[in-house]
């Protein structure tokens, strides 16, 4: 047994602290209250500290990095993660698994050796890793398609319909949390209403969670938003709108149009809320900067279209029709030695350096580093941040994912930048509602009756933590850097 004495107790569900002790009894909370009492065990004096619910991921990508027991997420107060996001999970896979790989690559790691053929193989390598209970995960749509599709886009047929619909079934059967679609990446960028239709009633049959990378966040925001609430409606399935943001400063103004059309969707009763990191900046893969229809049956397939002359122009000219702020997007990661030296500048600075446009660097980049390039991007605008993520509909997430150059902070320090710099610094929200936004909120999208809040009964997923002094020194320059003023991470009432 494990005793708690003399804490502030942030519950989980956005009410006051209040003092107490807290009685952990193996897995569970055995007591919570001002004169719970024990002998003949573990103390831990808490006085001047804050005891909250281990903090709820809903949108990670470490579904290989949780099976090595990676401490990463746990050093910043994360007790449970929810990996398989933006249409990526290293499941399904129907004997390609080159295919599934190289598809999930960029965001899940570049490595060999994995890839399991179903749902239940994966969720058994969870069961059995040094990270147990630690992780949920959704069934990746980019993933169900390439096993049932092969890598190229278009339309699928009914009996692909249905065997994708069959493959997702046994999965959320099988124990995944639920579904999620990454509709800016090839090939899921290429499915239609009736495909996601199919699929979401599933979801909704099963009564899961699904979570989109929603088709656009840049001047098509709206649009894509609404073809997403108009998803959850027709299907009745529980909609979580990933990392909401509108993206490019041309775009910034389209967030309160769409904040507006979330709001009245809830008022007339569709289950639909959003989550965002509490960073300006994202980080995805470089493709990303290039039209989808590029990508079309895999990367092989891409770098011989960056090699033809004419469709490099045809390329070349879509993207300058929807320009970037080139000085916005950093490379953060590359595999060849020869452009370790790119890693921490942008495309505006490597193109200088090279003497090239912007576009043509990056498709020079992509061709050197067969397509394996990861990036960082300034998105959105503080004033928007700050509309967000104090909005009531609103979980914080990390989005973290790994790579070999230098990974975005949040990956190290999201949950003590929000409580340090939102909460204490800059005063944006409470302390009681921005834990309630890390732990009883996406508890609660998850259903999840056990765990995000601190009650008797519960699981005993704890993080104590100093208010004064939780912060993230983390860095885009300097990411790898531990969380201050996290004091004792608490897992099944072990502290871990």
């Amino acid at each position: 047994m494990l005793l708690l004495t003399n804490a502030t107790v942030f519950d989980g569900t956005g009410a006051a602290p209040n003092s107490a002790s807290i009685l952990l009894d193996g897995k569970w909370i055995e007591a919570i209250g001002p004169d719970v009492m024990a002998t003949d065990c573990q103390t831990i004096d808490c006085r001047g500290l804050a005891v909250a619910p281990g903090f709820i991921d809903i949108h990670s990508h470490s579904d290989l990095q949780v099976l090595e027991g990676r401490k990463e997420k746990l050093k910043q107060g994360v007790t449970l993660e929810v990996v398989g996001n933006c249409g990526f999970s290293p499941f399904p896979h129907s004997g390609d698994v080159a295919a599934l790989r190289e598809f999930g690559a960029g965001i899940l790691g570049r490595t060999d050796g994995w890839g399991w053929p179903n749902a239940a193989g994966y969720l058994k390598a969870l069961a059995d890793s040094a990270s147990k209970d630690s992780a949920l995960s959704l069934v990746g749509h980019g993933a169900l398609r390439i096993a049932v599709c092969g890598p190229g886009q278009g339309t699928p047929s009914q009996g692909e319909l249905d065997q994708m619909a069959g493959i997702l079934d046994e999965s959320l059967a099988a124990g995944c949390a639920g579904f999620s679609t990454g509709l800016m990446y090839a090939p899921g960028s290429s499915a239609q209403e009736p495909e996601l239709e199919h699929l979401c009633k599933v979801v909704a049959r099963r009564g899961k969670f699904y979570a989109t990378h929603m088709r656009s966040y840049a001047s098509t925001l709206l649009e894509a938003t609404r073809e997403q609430i108009n998803l959850a409606e027709k299907t009745n399935c529980r909609l979580q709108i990933s990392h909401l943001q509108a993206s490019g400063r041309g775009n910034w103004g389209l967030l309160q149009p769409a904040l507006d059309e979330i709001e009245a969707a809830h008022a007339r009763g569709i289950d639909v809320e959003f989550d965002i990191y509490p960073y300006q900046c994202g980080s995805t893969v470089l493709t990303q900067c290039l039209p989808q229809w590029t990508l079309d049956g895999g990367n092989a397939a891409l770098l011989k279209r960056l090699s033809d002359d004419a469709i490099r122009k045809t390329i070349l000219e879509e993207m300058r029709a929807a320009p970037r702020y080139w000085k916005d997007v950093t490379i953060s990661s590359v595999v060849t030695a020869a452009n370790e030296p790119v890693v921490g500048k942008t495309v505006a600075e490597i193109a200088e350096l090279r003497g090239v446009d912007a576009e043509n660097c990056v498709m020079d980049l992509l061709v050197e580093e067969e397509a394996a390039v990861n990036i960082v991007s300034f998105n959105q605008s503080e004033d928007n941040l700050r509309q967000l993520i104090t909005h009531p509909l609103c979980s914080v997430i990390t989005d973290g994912f790994y790579v070999r150059g230098k990974a975005h902070p949040r990956l190290y320090g999201t949950y003590p930048e929000l409580l340090g710099k939102l909460v204490r610094e800059q005063g944006w929200l409470s302390l009681g509602d921005a834990i309630h936004k890390s732990t009883g909120k996406p508890a609660a999208r998850l259903n999840l009756a056990d765990r995000g809040v601190l009650r008797a009964g519960n699981v005993a997923d704890l993080v104590i933590f100093d208010p004064d002094q939780i912060s993230s020194p983390a860095t885009y320059e300097e990411p790898n850097q531990e969380p201050r003023g996290i004091l004792h991470v608490i897992k099944n009432g072990a502290v871990a």
